[in-house]
C-alpha cells in the first residue's frame, strides 16, 4: 500500500492519463484488470473556468474507478487554481494533478504542458496556489525531465513541488524536445526519488509486465505509471500484479482479444453518440488487432465499418474465426531491449 498526502492506494501501478483515450470507457476497462489508481484524460484549466459542457464532460466519472485524478493543464496560476477549485468542490476527485509533462507543440507554445519547466519561478506559483485552492484532496504532479538536453531540471523542481505542498510526484525522464522519441532516463527516476520525500512516480518506457518490474528495482519508485503499454492491451496490468505476486503469466488468446473487442465496442455505444463510438472503436481495435495470423485482415475491415451495426456483425464473424483458431495465443511479453538489466 502506498498513500498520497491521505489518500490510501492498495496497487502502485497506475493508468497514464492520455488525450483521447482515458475516457471513461477506457478507464473500467482498465480497472477490471487491477490496475490501483486512473486518471482522466488531461483537461483545459481554461475550459473548466468557462464551463465548457465538453470539458465537463471529459472529468465526469463513477464511484467504481476511484480512486480517479483529474489532470489539469493551463498556462497560468489563476486560471489553473481557478479550475481546481471547480474541479474539487464539483467532483471531489481523489486527487487534482497538475500537467507539466505535455510536449504537444499546440499545448506548450501557449506555455502550458512541459513548458511550464522553463519558468520554475511560475511553476512554484501554479503549485502554492493549487495547493491553497482545494483544500484536502491531495494535489499531484506529472512532469518531464525539462525542455531539452541542456535544460535538465526535474530534480530541482521535484524539490520545488514539494515544498510548495504537493503529495506526489511522477516524472516521466524524457525532455520536451525528445518527445517520445529515444530512451527514457531511468535514473533520472532514481535522482528525483533520493532527493524528495514524497512518493515518486515512474512512467516511460513500460510496455510490459517486466518493464514495471524492472523500473520498480533499477529507481526504487513508490508507483509506476503505465501510458502506451496499456493501449490495446489493458491486461498489462493483470500481468504486473501477476508478476508482483511471483505468479506466471495468464496468456492472452486471440478469443480474449475478441472478447476484449466486444466490451469495449459495447461500453463506447453506450456512452457515446454512434459516430464518436464507432471512430473510437476503430482507434482502439487498431491497437488490440495485432500480434496474430490475420490481424491486419481484421483491422483494415473493421477500420472499414461505418455503422455501429456493421461493427456488431464483424465482431460475430470475429467471433466465430477465433472459435476456429483457439489455439492462437498472443506471445508473452518479455522486458524490452531499453531498459533490460
Amino acid at each position: 500500500m502506498m498513500h498520497i498526502g491521505n489518500l490510501h492506494i492498495d496497487n502502485p501501478v497506475f493508468l497514464a492519463p492520455m488525450a483521447g483515450v482515458t475516457d471513461h470507457t477506457f478507464r473500467v476497462l482498465c480497472r477490471g484488470y487491477g490496475v490501483g489508481m486512473v486518471y482522466t484524460e488531461f483537461v483545459s484549466a481554461n475550459g473548466i473556468v468557462r464551463e465548457s459542457v465538453k470539458t465537463l464532460d471529459m472529468v465526469r466519472f463513477t464511484p467504481d474507478e476511484r480512486p480517479i485524478g483529474i489532470q489539469l493543464f493551463g498556462e497560468d496560476a489563476e486560471t489553473i487554481s481557478r479550475s481546481a477549485a471547480i474541479m474539487a468542490e464539483r467532483f471531489q476527485p481523489d486527487v487534482i494533478d497538475l500537467n507539466f509533462g505535455c510536449p504537444v507543440p499546440k499545448v506548450t507554445k501557449k506555455g502550458a504542458g512541459s513548458a511550464m519547466l522553463r519558468d520554475l519561478v511560475l511553476m512554484r506559483q501554479v503549485v502554492a496556489q493549487t495547493v491553497a485552492a482545494v483544500g484536502q484532496i491531495p494535489v499531484t504532479v506529472k512532469m518531464r525531465a525539462g525542455w531539452d538536453s541542456n535544460s535538465i531540471v526535474a530534480v530541482e523542481a521535484a524539490q520545488i513541488i514539494e515544498a510548495e505542498g504537493a503529495q506526489a510526484v511522477a516524472l516521466h525522464p524524457r525532455t520536451t524536445k525528445q518527445s517520445f522519441g529515444g530512451k527514457a532516463d531511468w535514473p533520472l527516476i532514481a535522482a528525483v526519488k533520493e532527493a524528495v520525500s514524497i512518493p515518486v512516480i515512474g512512467n516511460g518506457d513500460i510496455l510490459t509486465a517486466h518493464d514495471a518490474q524492472a523500473m520498480f528495482e533499477q529507481t526504487g519508485c513508490d508507483a509506476v505509471m503505465i501510458a502506451r503499454g496499456a493501449l490495446g492491451r489493458p491486461w498489462i496490468f493483470r500481468q504486473i500484479n501477476e508478476l508482483r505476486a511471483g505468479a506466471e503469466l495468464t496468456p492472452v488468446t486471440i478469443s480474449d482479444v475478441a472478447a476484449m473487442c466486444r466490451t469495449h465496442f459495447n461500453l463506447l455505444a453506450a456512452d457515446k453518440n454512434e459516430r464518436l463510438a464507432i471512430n473510437l472503436t476503430k482507434k482502439h481495435f487498431g491497437h488490440y488487432l495485432k500480434g496474430f495470423d490475420g490481424a491486419v485482415t481484421w483491422r483494415k475491415a473493421f477500420h472499414a465499418t461505418d455503422s455501429a451495426g456493421e461493427v456488431a456483425r464483424l465482431l460475430d464473424e470475429f467471433d466465430r474465426y477465433c472459435r476456429e483458431h483457439q489455439e492462437i495465443t498472443l506471445p508473452l511479453p518479455g522486458q524490452t531491449e531499453l531498459h533490460a538489466a
